[in-house]
């Protein structure tokens, strides 16, 4: 099952993607406002329960997806997680001991098939493509055992960067990561059910067509265990939290020349299991 946030006619709804369309089931569950007070009750077998056997309420076109998980009260983003993009730095470093670490907000992603907007103050956004996971149980301290526990659901990342806008300090880089609508989450919800969906999957991103990022989470650095460990050590996760896992080498800002996203471009974002996050470009009006 695919939980979704939309709205159609002007109405925010949340409920199920199914081949034929959208159910809509928050009005039969009027107790939660949202995907993230549904998370908040852990109450994703109850979205299950209502929508099987439901007919479709809207039609594919009659709505647009919004981000599923708008709500909570952290976005918690990894960097440099893979190997080869500690290499793509050409610092000589080695990995790091530690992960790095930076916010994002809400109101810097949109849904899928929502444009992401370039805005005139640069004109170098660009795409990472990764995976989401959602937390579904509060936690502080959580031991790589029982880390798997602490998530409720699956979904994807696009974490778009303005990248001369990440370098305007000397240690942070929350300036270029969080312009408002740079980049996209969804398509949907995964309820997360056992680790094979998240130990060793494969995520790609394509720029028109093109292949730009290919790698397997097996690969990353700071594997997902260790980082619900890492981070529940400094701040208390809370149901409703994103954290976003990493993204594989391929960036635009790594060729040469870069190839920074402009208006027209076409972002897919690929995972074995969780299906494809797709966004165009514009500028912002």
């Amino acid at each position: 099952m695919k939980f979704a946030s939309i709205r159609a006619a002007g109405e925010a709804l949340y409920g199920a993607v199914t081949e034929a369309g959208f159910i809509a089931v928050s009005p039969e569950l009027p107790q939660w406002a949202n995907l993230t007070d549904v998370i908040r009750a852990q109450a994703l077998p109850q979205l299950t329960k209502a929508a099987e056997g439901a007919r479709v309420t809207h039609d594919f076109g009659s709505f647009t997806y919004e981000m599923p998980v708008a709500g909570g009260e952290k976005i918690i983003c990894v960097g440099v997680n893979f190997p080869d993009r500690n290499a793509e730095y050409k610092d000589g470093s080695q990995a790091p001991a530690n992960m790095s670490l930076f916010p994002r907000f809400a109101r810097g992603f949109v849904g899928h098939e929502q444009a992401l907007i370039r805005p005139p103050e640069s004109h170098q956004l660009d795409y990472e493509g990764e995976i989401a996971i959602v937390i579904g149980k509060a936690g502080r301290r959580i031991s790589q055992a029982d880390a798997y526990d602490h998530i409720a659901a699956l979904t994807l990342c696009n974490e778009g960067t303005i990248r001369d806008w990440v370098r305007h300090a000397k240690f942070n880089v929350t300036q270029g990561k969080n312009w408002d609508k740079s980049g996209a989450m969804g398509p949907w919800l995964v309820p997360f059910e056992e680790a094979a969906q998240l130990d060793d999957v494969r995520i790609t991103t394509h720029v028109n067509g093109e292949l730009r990022q290919d790698d397997r989470t097996s690969r990353m650095i700071f594997p997902i265990r260790r980082q619900i460990e890492y981070i529940s050590t400094f701040t208390t996760l809370m149901p409703g939290d994103i954290i976003v896992t990493g993204t594989p080498t391929g960036a635009g800002a790594r060729f040469d020349p870069p190839i920074y996203l402009k208006p027209g471009d076409l972002v897919e974002v690929h995972a074995d299991g969780l299906g494809t996050l797709r966004n165009s470009i514009e500028d912002e009006p």
